[in-house]
């Protein structure tokens, strides 16, 4: 054990200000999300943009293009959000049972499709796993743009793979941040799971 915490030390500290500056910023911006507070979304901007340079230098082109979408859905969800706060009050979904099985059935058929492309046209070590991730993460990201409470749910799933995944490719700094998102999705839930029922007392009353 003192050597894994060795070990970790050294990692952490020859981390480079690119990964630092990303890792910092993410963790801003999902903080934020679980408050739901639209500054979430510029601070992802930086944050996206960062991680895409550095998940293709380590070939996690799943996660790479995943960036991608996060820097789109962050430019929508910024507009979203502050065209909601101008307006009518944006309230919390819940989706129901038969929709949550066709988000599952949705993210398996394309995790198998992203997987299968990733393992035959790149060099990727990870393609199963990195499409997992890649494609779950995809899902989640759009739903919590339209403020769906179970984003939160998907978000821990997904950011516990994350964590060996990243681990397995050297970026320890992106792993503890993980860790602490799997934290911060848990209190995204509570928090938003407490507004959404909040909301349906007002509308009962």
């Amino acid at each position: 054990m003192p050597e894994f915490f060795t070990s970790l030390f050294h990692q952490l500290i020859h981390t480079s200000a690119l990964e630092w500056t990303a890792t910092i910023t993410g963790f801003l911006c999902v903080y934020l999300a679980a408050r739901q507070h639209v500054l979430n979304w510029p601070i992802s901007i930086i944050s996206v943009s960062i991680y895409t340079f550095i998940f293709v230098e380590n070939k996690l082109y799943g996660d790479a293009l995943l960036q991608l979408y996060f820097l789109g859905t962050a430019i929508y969800g910024w507009f979203y959000w502050n065209k909601v706060s101008t307006s009518d009050y944006k309230p919390i979904i819940l989706l129901s049972n038969q929709e949550l099985i066709r988000i599952t059935l949705l993210i398996v058929f394309f995790t198998v499709l992203l997987g299968q492309l990733l393992d035959k046209f790149t060099d990727t070590d990870v393609p199963h796993i990195d499409a997992f991730c890649t494609v779950t993460s995809f899902v989640a990201q759009y739903l919590m743009t339209r403020k769906i409470l179970q984003n939160w749910l998907l978000w821990i799933i997904v950011n516990l793979c994350y964590i060996p995944l990243y681990i397995h490719k050297d970026l320890i700094l992106t792993a503890v941040l993980y860790m602490a998102f799997v934290i911060i999705a848990w209190n995204g839930y509570q928090f938003w799971k407490k507004a959404f029922h909040k909301n349906n007392e007002n509308i009962d009353a």
